[in-house]
């Protein structure tokens, strides 16, 4: 990886932090993505109101280049939450610091970015190191999508699938709309 290429890289925010973060990344024009999914919250008068909110507690994507992201985690206050996921399997230190490939991340954007019930955010790794088939989406909404079949709670759903980072099913794909890839 060269620091001063750009990628998307998977950033854990501190302290539910998440939304401040991608605003100040916002005003600087870098692009970035936070999954958001509605969910039901209890107000302080008792009632259950639906609110917009993070789908993956503490997870903030950003393309921009290492160089950039490290500069700004050091001399700018409202990025010090900002910390780069690793992967610690790794002696290679180039290779430790996780960053996405822009063909995943787009496929993964087309369906997180679904802010209704017809996408599932995975919060458990489970049944991701199960085997499924891997297909591509070639009509409805999410035509051009590919992912793989894994079954969740006895159904079977196309999951895209970030490696280690995060992952999203499709809740409901009729089989006519899928074709199997290598």
């Amino acid at each position: 990886m060269n620091k001063s290429d750009e990628y998307w890289f998977p950033m854990r925010i501190t302290y539910q932090r998440e939304e401040q973060v991608k605003q100040c990344l916002d005003e600087l024009g870098i692009q970035n993505f936070l999954p958001m999914h509605y969910e039901l919250v209890l107000t302080t008068q008792g009632k259950k109101k639906r609110k917009l909110v993070p789908a993956i507690p503490n997870l903030l994507f950003v393309r921009s280049t290492q160089a950039i992201l490290t500069e700004l985690k050091m001399t700018r206050r409202e990025f010090e939450p900002m910390r780069y996921m690793t992967n610690h399997l790794t002696d290679n230190l180039d290779e430790r610091i996780l960053h996405v490939p822009d063909a995943q991340m787009e496929n993964f954007m087309r369906v997180a970015s679904r802010q209704d019930d017809s996408v599932l955010f995975l919060q458990t790794d489970d049944f991701l190191h199960k085997e499924g088939r891997r297909v591509r989406i070639i009509d409805g909404d999410f035509a051009g999508v590919e992912g793989t079949i894994k079954r969740i709670k006895r159904n079977k759903h196309v999951v895209v699938q970030l490696e280690g980072i995060a992952a999203v099913a499709i809740a409901y794909v009729p089989a006519s709309y899928l074709r199997e890839i290598d």
